[in-house]
């Protein structure tokens, strides 16, 4: 914002204070030290029983929230890799989609609920559970197209926008979505009566795919569901080459299966 120091003018130019109320809840969210919940984040290992690192972020700036946030994320998804004499930053989950999501959940939810913003780490995904459904006067549908852009928090959203952390036109999931434009498996976002959850998942590239595994994923994508012999009728590869391709785009989350026994069917996620 190009602001060395602030003073009354700019503070009240923010909406964060007034000469008859003094400060209001939105400045002391944004303050250095507040009395508000904030977020709990867990990074599990291969089960939800194995704890990894756990970190509560509360009582500070939701900046500071932020930041600490995105400083996690890139401990844990993001590595360096070196291409002939570069060295380049790599995400494991695009990193512009990881701070829309938590600059949203802080600029979205609802504050006077007493509870903090969840955020499960995983090697596959990352989970943010934010509390507080959608504003009145938007629907799910609305909210997952971007069609009405209602901020709960207006000021917050305000400073958040001028610091370029967010979007004022309600361009969130877009720009969450657009991340992951040259994905396989996309991001999914469930709305409950009390939160909304975003679901980030590891960056898969067509690239990654073996050309068995294409010739698989494009089959599924264009038949809806298929079994493991209809899928090794169709591409030749045998009964146990088939097997070993299916079990691989299941381990990178590209597909998932359901039934059991000769009844089990494939599906792209």
């Amino acid at each position: 914002m190009n602001i060395e120091k602030l003073n009354s003018d700019i503070l009240k130019t923010l909406e964060l204070y007034s000469d008859k109320t003094g400060f209001n809840v939105a400045a002391e969210l944004l303050a250095d030290k507040n009395s508000f919940m904030g977020i709990d984040v867990i990074r599990f290992g291969e089960n939800i029983d194995e704890i990894m690192e756990r970190k509560v972020f509360e009582y500070i700036s939701i900046l500071d929230e932020l930041e600490q946030m995105l400083q996690m994320f890139r401990r844990y998804y993001q590595y360096e890799k070196i291409e002939g004499t570069e060295r380049n930053v790599v995400d494991k989950i695009p990193e512009k989609a990881f701070r829309e999501a938590i600059a949203n959940a802080l600029v979205h939810r609802m504050w006077d609920v007493k509870a903090s913003i969840k955020v499960s780490m995983y090697s596959d995904r990352i989970e943010i559970n934010s509390p507080g459904g959608l504003p009145e006067g938007i629907n799910e549908e609305e909210y997952l197209n971007g069609q009405i852009s209602i901020l709960r928090n207006t000021i917050i959203g305000n400073v958040f926008f001028r610091l370029k952390y967010i979007e004022k036109f309600g361009t969130g999931i877009m720009r969450i979505n657009y991340a992951y434009k040259d994905a396989i498996e996309k991001p999914k976002y469930k709305v409950f009566l009390n939160s909304i959850q975003v679901v980030l998942p590891v960056f898969t590239d067509m690239k990654d795919l073996s050309t068995e595994e294409k010739m698989i994923w494009k089959l599924l994508r264009e038949k809806d569901e298929m079994t493991r012999s209809e899928l090794a009728k169709a591409t030749g590869l045998g009964k146990d080459k088939t097997i070993r391709v299916l079990n691989g785009l299941l381990d990178k989350n590209v597909i998932t299966r359901r039934g059991a026994g000769r009844g089990v069917k494939y599906r792209v996620n």
